[in-house]
């Protein structure tokens, strides 16, 4: 599993306490004084199975085709370089991997954030299944908050490289 965004690991340590002796979590950041905090986090609450990454704006540093779950919490709206950063993302999930995304709704006018820090359900389904994803489950339960699933899309995404690929 990898937490980006991870912060002070709030999402990342409630995590590797989930997935036990059998699984690994990656708290990825591109601020290394969050990781700081987090590894302070995990070695006070006697944590082992999470590593601190440090990403940059355009490469989460994971390894390839071995993450199966990728949560990110209010962070997909920071990023900077966001093809870049959906293209490894994608590189590292395994063959039935997920990300997880959740962000502030910009459709409902009463959730209390500012609305950069927003994210309509259209802009996510304009970015992502551009960038090869392809949504495979949402839950729309939470008070603020969109929760999308998405998923590797290995067909391609437009009708040209598909009349390539078939030929």
């Amino acid at each position: 599993i990898c937490d980006m965004g991870c912060g002070n690991g709030f999402y990342a340590l409630k995590l590797a306490k989930m997935t036990g002796d059998d699984g690994h979590v990656y708290g990825d950041d591109i601020q290394p004084e969050m990781l700081k905090m987090l590894n302070e986090r995990a070695e006070e609450q006697g944590i082992r199975n999470i590593s601190p990454v440090l990403g940059t704006f355009t490469d989460p540093r994971l390894p390839k085709g071995k993450i199966d779950l990728i949560l990110l919490v209010d962070v997909y709206h920071e990023f900077s370089h966001p093809e870049q950063m959906l293209a490894a993302m994608r590189d590292a999930l395994s063959p039935d991997g997920v990300c997880v995304l959740v962000e502030f709704r910009t459709e409902d006018p009463k959730v209390p954030i500012k609305p950069e820090h927003k994210m309509s359900k259209a802009q996510i389904m304009k970015e992502w299944p551009a960038n090869g994803f392809k949504l495979v489950k949402e839950f729309d339960g939470l008070p603020w908050q969109h929760m999308m699933w998405l998923a590797r899309d290995d067909q391609p995404a437009n009708g040209a490289e598909r009349e390539q690929k078939e030929k």
